[in-house]
C-alpha cells in the first residue's frame, strides 16, 4: 500500500521504497514481493528521513529524476532509500569523510548506478565542485559547524528554491546546552539564507534531534 509521498510504501505498517537494486540488502532489511515488485523495508530507527516520515514530514521532493547531493553518507543505509526514490534517472551524490566507513558505502554503490561516493571532507566543498546543481542537499553530519557546513555546499550546488533536508544534532553542535536552546540559535543563523518549511522532533526514534525542511532564498 501507497503512502502520502511518491515512491514510499507501507508494508505491514511499515515504510518502504522499491528496491533499484532487487536481491540486494544494504543492512539487513526485510525483501518483500507485491505486486511484482520487490520492495524494502525503511527502518525508522536507522534512518532520520523515515522517522521524520513516520512523524509527520509533509514535503518530499525525492521524486524521480531528482539529483540530492547527500552529505554524511556513512554507510549508505538512507542513500540507499534515497537512490529507490530517484531512480535511475536521478543521481545521488554520496558525500562520506571516514575512508573506512567509506568502503561499505563503496560497496553499496557498487550495486546502484545512481549513488555516486565522494569520499572526502563535507566542510570543503570546493573538493568535488564537479557535482554541479542539486534538486536537494540532505545533511546528516556530526559536526559543530553544521550549519556552516550546509550554508557553504548550499551556496555552491543548490538550485534556488531548492529544498534542503537537515539532520540537526544538538549533542554534536553543543552538548553542554539544552538542545531547545541549541535549535533555536540554529534555526536564528538558518534564517539568513533560507525559509523554514518544517520543523519535526524525530523521537523516539532519534534523540536530541531536530529535522529541518528548508528552502534555500
Amino acid at each position: 500500500m501507497h503512502s502520502p509521498h511518491p515512491g514510499v510504501y507501507r508494508v505491514n505498517g511499515r515504510l518502504a521504497t522499491c528496491n533499484l537494486a532487487p536481491g540486494h540488502k544494504v543492512y539487513g532489511e526485510d525483501l518483500v514481493k507485491q505486486n511484482g515488485k520487490e520492495l524494502r523495508s525503511w527502518d525508522a530507527k536507522r534512518s532520520k528521513l523515515a522517522a521524520a516520515l513516520v512523524n509527520g514530514l509533509r514535503l518530499f521532493p525525492f521524486q524521480d529524476g531528482a539529483r540530492i547531493l547527500y552529505l554524511g553518507a556513512a554507510s549508505g543505509t538512507t542513500p540507499s532509500h534515497v537512490s529507490d526514490l530517484v531512480g535511475k534517472k536521478g543521481v545521488v551524490y554520496c558525500v562520506e569523510f571516514s575512508a573506512t566507513v567509506a568502503r561499505d558505502l563503496i560497496a553499496v554503490c557498487e550495486t546502484r548506478e545512481n549513488m555516486l561516493p565522494i569520499v572526502d571532507d563535507a566542510r570543503f566543498p570546493e573538493r568535488y565542485s564537479d557535482v554541479g546543481e542539486v534538486d536537494v542537499i540532505y545533511e546528516d553530519v556530526a559536526d559543530r559547524e553544521q550549519v556552516l557546513i550546509l550554508e557553504e555546499n548550499a551556496k555552491r550546488f543548490l538550485k534556488d528554491g531548492g529544498l534542503a533536508f537537515f539532520a540537526v544534532k544538538s549533542r554534536s553542535i553543543d552538548s553542554t546546552r539544552p538542545p531547545k536552546q541549541v535549535y533555536s540559535e540554529v534555526i536564528t543563523r538558518l534564517l539568513r539564507s533560507f525559509d523554514v518549511l518544517e520543523k519535526i522532533r524525530i523521537d523516539p526514534f532519534h534523540r536530541d534531534h531536530l529535522f529541518l525542511v528548508l528552502r534555500k532564498r
